[in-house]
């Protein structure tokens, strides 16, 4: 696979171990310890955490996160208790972003990311799974059901970033640039409370909210993003046979839900079904009743 761009933490073994201490407090706060899978896919090493031994007797669920965050970001709260008596659940550190996996990425615009997936799933050992991804990682789930769509039971898309253009209203823009312009705790939190979550329905407990503002400085600061941002990905959804689930917030910023809506019925052939949360921002991993729903949907399926 032809390598396009390459990201990197600036002060790699220092920013390592904060990055690994940002988990550990994470495990504290949760009351468990994450397994930690490595292996060697075309972008490098890829990291994976588990959250409890391999039961062959269960599905499994591979995660993606959402740009510049860490898919641990699903876990906090510790609302992936939904899952984890029903399936596998596979927690991947999606190249390019800001985790303990290498920065290789390749052109967002072709099929690598669909290839890499798949590479992963080959590498478990898994015949089949289902997949979930949020925002950025709604992307890499089409990718991989582009690539390998018998490889997927279903399909699980969190405010994804695949289905439209990021939004560029003057309060979108305005909030997601302030951070990056001046990355202090207290313009990542306006960010947080504005575009990410959704006071005082969609929010998180003073612990897990710090945990996520940490990250979210750290991230700002340290780690050198050239990875591509998602895209509008139109006519490359039409006929994808895979089973597609579709969770919304209905105070997504970034992805305003009404157009992703719109468009998922028109391109989407093998959409089931579209449920859309009141007052829940586009970091709608951290929402509960999302995994919850998802939870749902893959017992249906399994």
């Amino acid at each position: 696979m032809k390598i396009h761009r390459t990201s990197y933490f600036k002060n790699h073994e220092q920013d390592h171990l904060w990055f690994r201490n940002w988990v550990k407090r994470l495990e504290s706060a949760n009351v468990r310890n994450y397994g930690e899978k490595v292996i060697h896919t075309s972008l490098g090493k890829t990291y994976i955490w588990t959250l409890k031994d391999f039961d062959p007797k269960q599905e499994s669920l591979l995660v993606f996160p959402g740009a510049r965050t860490t898919v641990l970001f699903w876990d906090l709260d510790k609302n992936l208790d939904a899952l984890i008596a029903h399936v596998n659940i596979f927690l991947v550190e999606t190249n390019g972003l800001p985790n303990l996996s290498e920065g290789n990425t390749p052109d967002i615009k072709g099929n690598g990311y669909g290839h890499w997936a798949k590479e992963i799933v080959d590498n478990l050992g898994l015949e089949k799974v289902f997949v979930a991804g949020a925002s950025f990682g709604g992307l890499i789930c089409m990718k991989m059901a582009l690539v390998c769509p018998e490889r997927i039971h279903a399909s699980f898309l969190l405010n994804p970033a695949c289905l439209q253009p990021f939004s560029l209203s003057f309060k979108n823009l305005y909030y997601n640039i302030l951070p990056i312009l001046s990355p202090t705790e207290r313009n990542v939190r306006k960010f947080l409370e504005k575009a990410i979550l959704s006071y005082p329905h969609h929010a998180l407990s003073k612990e897990a909210e710090q945990l996520l503002v940490d990250y979210e400085v750290f991230a700002i600061k340290n780690y050198k993003d050239n990875t591509q941002k998602p895209y509008d990905m139109g006519k490359e959804l039409d006929h994808v046979p895979v089973p597609f689930y579709l969770l919304l917030g209905n105070k997504d910023l970034l992805f305003p839900y009404k157009k992703s809506v719109e468009n998922a019925q028109a391109g989407l052939s093998n959409l089931k079904e579209v449920k859309i949360f009141e007052q829940v921002g586009h970091g709608i991993e951290t929402f509960s009743p999302a995994l919850q729903q998802v939870k749902n949907w893959l017992v249906e399926r399994s």
